[in-house]
């Protein structure tokens, strides 16, 4: 058996392994997916001087079979057999070992969350509880388990820790900035976390240092979401879980006057305007949907804005903000910030996915498009955007 943590030989950017904490003997759990991004994440670690374990998570619904995991979790995703033999020869590559947690009857309640809220007329971000309960969540009790004191992974952020206490920032590359979908990481887990991707400057430096290190992986594509919907048809997917959901509604105007008809709720998101089956002399949109009543409700372009939404389980990676803060404010995985002023809510419940009970206001300085519930509303610094304040769940917006 060849000796295990072999030297690598190409350099990794320095500022790169300066974002990288002293190894001082440590060991360092790496989540490797099979892609580019955790591979150059892995070999950073290695290279900054780390005692590196690869972990390869085995996800799927409880009821599949990973040796079929092509067909059922597809080769878009970030778990099928093929990404776990690309780990694998990666980690061969680096002379790092490389365990498989398998996290299958975790992940299932990630389907059931993602079928649940379709069920209840809301839009889900599957991504985003992924990341807060298995990679951020069970991984870091495995990596405790295995005696290593941080747990990395190849997204697009950072954390920075030139300061008292680590703060969370967004990825240098922007274009490819995944700070929405980590932000329901805990406070106290930031100290824990590396993210050596997240301080490249794009993609292809990445796949530059990739390729020199000669990893199979170099120009693999990037994985696409939603990895437990390979073909695109989730409807199809929550009417398996779910067959009562499939049956005929009504599609009404804003003020309430049937247009015609459609085959369940579930099947639409607000703002879609393809598929509708309605014939009009303008553009209609889905404004919104009643799962009790089973309708979709259409308007013009215009029914689309809102001024403010209610937030909850709301997540702080950093002192609170004030009540009455300006803050920049991300509602979608992949749009634009906007300009919004901030009041705190009284708590809530606490009877939650997530447990958390905070809540939150957010009044827009301009309207804003076509906000589902069910979304993620991720807040930025005002005046520094890069930072990360937390964030939370939209449960309204009007």
């Amino acid at each position: 058996m060849p000796p295990l943590q072999s030297p690598v030989t190409v350099e990794i950017p320095q500022h790169v392994l300066e974002s990288i904490p002293p190894a001082q003997g440590r060991k360092a759990l790496v989540a490797m997916s099979g892609g580019v991004d955790s591979s150059v994440a892995a070999a950073a670690m290695v290279q900054a001087g780390w005692d590196v374990i690869g972990c390869f998570m085995r996800l799927g619904s409880p009821d599949e079979d990973l040796d079929d995991a092509d067909t059922k979790i597809g080769h878009r995703g970030c778990c099928s057999i093929g990404d776990a033999q690309d780990a694998r020869l990666v980690a061969a590559d680096l002379g790092i070992p490389l365990y498989v947690c398998n996290f299958k009857d975790d992940f299932g309640r990630i389907i059931d969350y993602f079928v649940d809220a379709y069920a209840q007329g809301r839009t889900p971000n599957p991504c985003v509880r992924c990341n807060d309960w298995l990679k951020f969540g069970k991984l870091h009790s495995y990596a405790r388990s295995v005696g290593a004191s941080v747990v990395v992974s190849g997204h697009y952020a950072r954390v920075d820790r030139t300061g008292v206490e680590p703060r969370f920032m967004r990825g240098r590359d922007h274009a490819k900035d995944q700070s929405y979908v980590l932000f329901g990481a805990p406070r106290e887990r930031l100290a824990e976390m590396v993210l050596p991707v997240g301080e490249f400057e794009d993609k292809q430096e990445v796949r530059d240092a990739a390729a020199a290190l000669g990893f199979n992986v170099a120009s693999k594509p990037d994985s696409q979401e939603i990895c437990f919907v390979p073909d695109d048809n989730y409807a199809g997917l929550v009417e398996r879980r779910r067959p009562e959901l499939v049956g005929a509604g009504s599609v009404l105007t804003i003020d309430g006057k049937p247009l015609g008809e459609h085959a369940g709720q579930h099947r639409y998101t607000v703002g879609q305007r393809r598929g509708l089956g309605i014939a009009a002399a303008e553009p209609l949109y889905v404004v919104s949907k009643d799962p009790s009543t089973n309708t979709v409700t259409v308007g013009g372009a215009n029914s689309l804005m809102c001024d403010s939404v209610e937030v909850g389980e709301a997540n702080w990676l950093g002192p609170r903000p004030k009540d009455g803060s300006g803050v920049l404010v991300r509602y979608r995985a992949h749009g634009s910030e906007c300009v919004a002023k901030l009041h705190h809510l009284p708590e809530g419940s606490g009877d939650t996915p997530s447990g958390r009970s905070g809540r939150f206001a957010l009044k827009f300085a301009e309207p804003q498009r076509a906000i589902a519930t069910g979304q993620a509303a991720v807040l930025y610094h005002r005046s520094e955007p890069d930072l990360v304040l937390g964030g939370g769940w939209i449960e309204s917006a009007g």
